[in-house]
């Protein structure tokens, strides 16, 4: 019997599912495709995944709760909503789990909390789609803003894709990731920098201290305000580090615009315009040399 060129000896049985076949010698696998692997239902392919296409029939209709209880199962997280998958962190595991090697593991950002880290994330999931000629594009920019449609749209495709493509085999998800907790990102929707609070000063009902029938109100009403100070506190910090994250990059622009600002480059020019065009209200701020300052290392995928 012979698959695409090669003989498999013996009686008509294909290889155990999960096997991998050394296609080196054969002349119509493409290079860097060096096996063939045989699918739990039984399909031959190139060492790639299965693709898979949702549409509102042929997808299993599973509820936010039992999506949850999956991914949770499989990975031994502790998510509690369905946003919070918005880190990436999650489908760069369950890729790891269905095609070992495709991920660098080491890559993944579990502990991710701010967007740009979230980006990183998806990042290394697109590296990995096109390593395994996946053609799902992944909506990176929705998602990780940490709504729930886009997310749950977007997981219940990867269920689907997930179910086309795994084996079966076991998998140890806290030694794959060498035990790192996957600390599960806030939500949000309820970030300041994507869905501003009510202003603390606007009309309503709630009454201010010192007007409430009994001293437990008040005390209740001071707590309460401890809170969203301390939670107004987390949120500048993150602010801070993501203004800082995007003005490195600003910056770094900037001195490679410099280093060929002799080229006379129409497309250099116009760069330069962009970095140093100001807004009414808003004066140049002065040079400062922060070229001793850390920027954040960039990895390759």
């Amino acid at each position: 019997m012979a698959i695409c060129g090669i003989q498999l000896r013996g009686a008509a049985t294909l290889p155990e599912k999960g096997s991998r076949l050394n296609t080196e010698s054969d002349p119509c696998v493409p290079a860097g495709e060096a096996f063939l692997q045989i699918t739990p239902r039984g399909f031959v392919q190139r060492g790639m995944a299965v693709n898979v296409y949702s549409t509102s029939v042929t997808i299993e209709n599973l509820s936010r709760h039992d999506m949850l209880a999956w991914v949770n199962d499989s990975l031994h997280l502790s998510y509690t909503k369905v946003e919070q998958l918005c880190s990436g962190a999650a489908y760069c595991q369950f890729m790891d789990m269905l095609f070992p090697g495709c991920v660098l593991l080491k890559k993944v950002k579990f502990q991710a909390r701010l967007e740009h880290e979230f980006i990183h994330n998806f990042k290394v999931l697109q590296a990995a789609f096109k390593r395994m000629s996946v053609d799902k594009i992944i909506p990176v920019e929705k998602l990780v803003k940490g709504k729930f449609q886009d997310n749950f749209e977007f997981v219940q495709w990867f269920k689907k894709f997930f179910d086309a493509n795994y084996d079966g085999k076991e998998y140890d998800p806290l030694s794959a990731r060498q035990g790192h907790d996957v600390a599960p990102p806030p939500n949000q929707g309820e970030q300041i920098f994507h869905k501003p609070k009510k202003p603390y000063g606007s009309t309503g009902t709630r009454p201010w201290p010192g007007t409430g029938a009994g001293g437990g109100d008040g005390d209740a009403q001071i707590t309460e305000l401890n809170q969203q100070l301390m939670d107004l506190k987390l949120t500048v910090d993150g602010l801070e580090k993501e203004r800082d994250f995007y003005f490195s990059k600003l910056r770094d622009i900037e001195l490679i615009c410099q280093e060929h600002e002799s080229d006379k480059s129409p497309l250099l020019s116009k760069i330069i315009h962009i970095l140093y065009a100001t807004e009414d209200g808003f004066a140049a701020p002065e040079d400062e040399k922060i070229d001793g300052q850390p920027h954040e290392d960039q990895e390759e995928y």
